[in-house]
């Protein structure tokens, strides 16, 4: 069996969670992986590779993603979402939606971003979120990424409702911690959810209860990615 699959990701897993449970769909020895960590916090679209499709992850992990979050403001998180240790914000004063809009266009662009420390990013041969549990400081360097649009949805201090449009690589929890460094209330990932990478969409996404047969019949050829 060749392919890709849509998984739309529950929270509290890993990726690795998820190529593991999916394993039990298919026969032994099918070469299983995923397209792009997703944080245990997000749910939606994770694309699963099988059989030859595996070669093709990389492609798949280059195309554009679109996400939908709900950021706090008005506290920060050692691990830039909600389920990290979080601490209140001392700010007295709330951003107006001018100001809050006038933050995100800054975001917005071919800009130089610092990865969480809790990330999946190797430092010296390790996972960086490993270092920063143990309690080590993470020396990562800001990095080039492509934020392509983002729309916000919605603002009822403190929260922050957000769709964005983004290219590989790009950390929504450090767009959340940097919004809120800059408008000096501090803020951090409430709600992940990721909608759409490439051609692959939540809507189609199959869940983790689903029957094996189910799981066989959403296969999608490899043809799916197109030429590009």
């Amino acid at each position: 069996m060749n392919g890709f699959l849509v998984v739309d990701k529950p929270a509290g897993m890993t990726s690795r969670d998820v190529v593991n449970r999916a394993q039990f769909w298919f026969p032994r020895r099918t070469k299983i992986g995923h397209t792009g960590t997703l944080d245990p916090l997000a749910t939606g679209v994770l694309v699963l590779c099988v059989g030859a499709a595996t070669k093709l992850a990389d492609r798949v992990q280059a195309m554009p993603k679109q996400y939908e979050t709900r950021i706090r403001l008005g506290a920060t998180s050692n691990t830039d979402d909600a389920d990290g240790v979080i601490a209140e914000s001392t700010a007295t004063s709330i951003p107006t939606l001018a100001s809050v809009e006038a933050a995100l266009s800054a975001f917005v662009g071919n800009i130089q971003q610092l990865p969480p420390q809790f990330s999946a990013l190797k430092v010296q041969g390790q996972r960086a979120y490993d270092l920063a549990r143990r309690g080590t400081e993470v020396a990562l360097p800001a990095r080039p990424v492509r934020v392509d649009s983002i729309v916000m949805q919605r603002y009822e201090w403190p929260w922050v409702d957000l769709m964005i449009d983004c290219g590989k690589g790009t950390y929504i929890r450090s767009i959340a911690r940097d919004l809120g460094a800059v408008l000096g209330v501090g803020g951090l990932v409430q709600t992940l959810r990721r909608t759409r990478v490439g051609p692959f969409a939540a809507e189609g996404g199959i869940k983790l209860d689903a029957p094996a047969h189910e799981a066989k019949a959403a296969l999608l050829p490899v043809e799916a990615i197109g030429e590009n």
